[in-house]
């Protein structure tokens, strides 16, 4: 009796943590108290604006760490929103190095779905670096994925990973 409450104990945490994968790298501490920023995150799922909406869940989650992160200006040509993700990212870097920010989070949205089937599960895979603007040195990276329930949106799903994400930095 007591090895087939084991044994379903285990298929259950199989079973949740085979829903979720995420890199871990150690980093240097990071000043709760810097000039920080957020700049875009490319985007290259399949769905539009993936990006721009994972950085403004982005801002919340980080607010919930004590960040208080400066959103780069939305860049235009010609009035229109630039759509070129690079380009963007380029200019919003040398918008932090001239505001002289300490650090920027950056990355790119890899998946932003729901998953075709009966449930259409919501899958997200996120990858997130903090870059120092002036030196453009990469200070921290981890990236995550993760499919959620059958309920679940894709914002709830990339919540949850950019908690674990943005959890594992180390602030001090």
């Amino acid at each position: 009796m007591l090895s087939i409450r084991c044994l379903a104990l285990m298929a259950v945490a199989l079973l949740v943590t085979g829903c979720s994968s995420f890199t871990r790298e150690a980093s240097e501490s990071l000043p709760r108290d810097a000039q920080w920023g957020l700049l875009p995150l490319i985007n290259y799922s399949q769905a539009p604006q993936a990006g721009e909406r994972s950085e403004h869940i982005l801002l919340s989650v980080m607010a919930e760490e004590g960040l208080r992160p400066r959103l780069y200006p939305v860049v235009t040509q010609d009035e229109m929103p630039l759509l070129d993700d690079r380009e963007r990212f380029n200019q919003a870097l040398a918008w932090a190095r001239q505001e002289n920010l300490d650090y920027v989070v950056s990355g790119s949205v890899d998946e932003w779905q729901y998953k075709s089937g009966l449930d259409g599960e919501p899958a997200v895979g996120i990858s997130l670096q903090i870059i120092e603007p002036n030196s453009g040195r990469v200070v921290w990276s981890s990236s995550g994925a993760r499919a959620g329930w059958s309920r679940e949106s894709l914002a709830g799903t990339a919540q949850k990973v950019l908690r674990e994400l943005i959890g594992d930095l180390s602030l001090e």
